[in-house]
């Protein structure tokens, strides 16, 4: 027999009965029923209940074992009694019952219980991360992630994609976030960065010739931490093909991420055609290019029922410019003054000077719109707002006032809270839509000047024409990202590969041909030599395997996380380097002025 186990904690099922076995595994828990000792034994791959009598060799070890020690059991496997059968467990209608038990490694008094999963302080979590991980729920969520990584590289090889791994010491590049330097020891004063994403690199292998690349690819950005976000590295499936548009890569794509949640969903529906939504209508109907479609609240442009009433503060507001708008935000159910206000204070929480709103309510057989905009605008408009929105008696709808530019973020947020306050999302399902369509140009009122509103390297729809003749800010990309629940879990577009668009692109944005030209050096020269059309895409795998665990923060998905302070409280990262390290690489740290 193995020196350690014949089966896992998991094997063994009542046609086992009878079988001399031997398993090994950390000691989940130990029960004491009036002289029996009952033992849960676990391993990586569940969980077998040991029964040890006064009557065996193994029961004095028994007595001695405690939670999380490591042991090796020999033992009869035997049928549960009827009653004794635990349904929940894959083993629950057997038992092994101990001949022998050995340790081959006791644990100290833990630090944090793994048995019961309670919630514990995060700092405590992280330092003792090894047996963090060694919870049911933690343990889930890793192997979880592993299936989903080894679905997603399975389903790109059988569509005829190649895997290459690029460079992690690399040049910095313009993706927007701060890159994490590397500095040289062999070229003093100088510095490596680390990839915020393999860009540059796989539309290189494109020119280079190579049809369809992926990679499950890490990526380093200096952002600040938060709970969709880790601080530092994450991990991507990045893709890129040439001689497509961007119908046949959304095509491509979309029945693997479909699969991939269908596989991973547990039952629970997934979007089976994937609606594509311009980012105007998006902002339009939901306030935001990252709707949650689980949310059933649409708002709509209702303009038209205050101009010139008699609610003066939206009248003025509509008179003062003809960009200006009134978006109806309706909330089904919510149609109780009590809800109206909790979301009136909400709002003057977030920094508005309120929320205006109207319910309607049934009186004397007919239907009413009631609060201080109904009285103001007249029974007959509050009718037309409601048949415009199709609401009905217990219904309530919000407003938001101004430039839809300025407002349209406070209005998605209010969507969302109003849906949450009223219990509207289906939770158990996983709504995934393609945002497209987005301006390939953006205003930056800081540095009063254009700039890319999302990625330099993607088509301007319309080419070298749309750049040189039409209104800068009204010139769409062929860019698109993928939402789920919410979240953004997909980012792409087709590239821009011909050299003077390329120019034309970045000069609008203020740099001379001479700085492009020092900046994307590499990709300049490649465009030079005949360059595919090309594109692609990203997905984020720590927040498509968080959608489908259910975690609430990406540390419950990643192995090894730092915390929200950026500290590897494992590991002890990051630490002060030694006077030899940086003498070596030519490196001074000049001490930081305390506040």
């Amino acid at each position: 027999m193995h020196r350690y186990r014949s089966h896992t904690c998991v094997a063994l099922r009542k046609p086992d009965a009878g079988s001399n076995v031997r398993l090994s595994g950390w000691v989940h828990r130990v029960r004491d029923h009036g002289g029996l000792l009952f033992i849960d034994l676990r391993d990586h791959y569940g969980v077998t209940q040991i029964v040890a009598d006064p009557d065996s060799a193994a029961f004095k070890t028994a007595e001695e074992v405690r939670g999380e020690w490591v042991i090796r059991v020999d033992g009869e496997v035997k049928e549960r009694d009827d009653e004794a059968i635990n349904p929940n467990l894959p083993t629950g209608e057997i038992e092994v019952f101990a001949r022998e038990i050995e340790v081959l490694s006791k644990a100290a008094e833990l630090p944090l219980p793994v048995f019961g999963e309670p919630d514990y302080p995060e700092d405590i979590r992280l330092t003792y991360r090894f047996l963090d991980l060694r919870r049911e729920t933690m343990h889930a969520n890793m192997i979880k992630r592993s299936h989903v990584i080894s679905s997603m590289r399975r389903r790109m090889t059988e569509l005829g994609f190649n895997e290459f791994q690029t460079p992690i010491l690399t040049a910095s590049s313009p993706e927007g976030a701060r890159d994490f330097l590397v500095p040289s020891r062999l070229h003093p004063g100088e510095f490596y960065a680390l990839p915020q994403a393999p860009q540059i690199y796989k539309q290189l292998l494109m020119v280079s010739g190579f049809d369809r690349y992926f990679q499950i690819a890490p990526c380093f950005r200096d952002e600040d931490p938060r709970a969709d976000r880790f601080y530092g590295e994450f991990y991507q499936l990045d893709v890129e093909m040439s001689f497509v548009t961007q119908d046949e890569i959304l095509e491509t794509m979309e029945p693997v991420l479909r699969d991939v949640f269908i596989e991973f969903a547990e039952g629970k529906p997934v979007t089976e055609s994937f609606p594509r939504i311009p980012y105007d209508e998006a902002i339009r109907k939901y306030g935001t290019d990252k709707p949650d479609l689980r949310n059933p609240i649409v708002m709509e442009d209702v303009s038209e029922h205050f101009r010139d009433s008699g609610f003066k503060v939206f009248a003025n507001i509509l008179a003062a410019s003809d960009k200006h708008q009134v978006w109806g935000i309706p909330a089904r159910t919510g149609g109780s003054r009590a809800f109206c206000d909790r979301m009136n204070s909400w709002a003057q929480g977030e920094g508005q000077p309120g929320l205006g709103y109207i319910f309607w309510r049934e009186e004397d057989g007919a239907i009413a719109g009631a609060g201080p905009l109904a009285k103001n605008i007249g029974p007959e408009r509050t009718e037309a707002l409601r048949q415009q929105l199709g609401l009905e008696p217990g219904d309530a709808c919000f407003f938001a006032a101004g430039d839809p530019k300025k407002f349209h973020a406070f209005a998605g947020l209010a969507r969302d809270r109003a849906a949450e306050e009223l219990d509207l999302l289906d939770r158990d399902r996983f709504e995934l839509a393609w945002i497209v369509d987005f301006p390939f140009y953006e205003w930056d009122e800081d540095n009063k000047k254009i700039d890319f509103s999302h990625n330099p390297f993607s088509m301007p729809q319309g080419g070298l024409e749309a750049l040189e003749s039409e209104d800068l800010l009204s010139i769409k990309a062929y860019q698109y990202d993928l939402v789920c629940n919410g979240s953004e879990i997909v980012s792409g577009g087709v590239r821009n590969h011909m050299p003077d668009l390329m120019v034309k692109a970045f000069e609008n944005v203020g740099l001379s041909r001479e700085e492009i030209e020092t900046e994307f050096g590499s990709l300049y020269r490649a465009f030079q030599y005949g360059a595919p059309p090309h594109g692609g895409m990203a997905a984020g795998i720590d927040r498509i395997v968080m959608l489908l665990t259910g975690a609430k923060n990406l540390r419950d998905i990643a192995l090894f996380p730092m915390n929200q302070q950026a500290n590897d409280l494992l590991m002890g990262a990051p630490s002060k380097a030694t006077a030899a390290q940086l003498q070596e690489l030519g490196v001074r740290v000049i001490p930081q002025k305390k506040d």
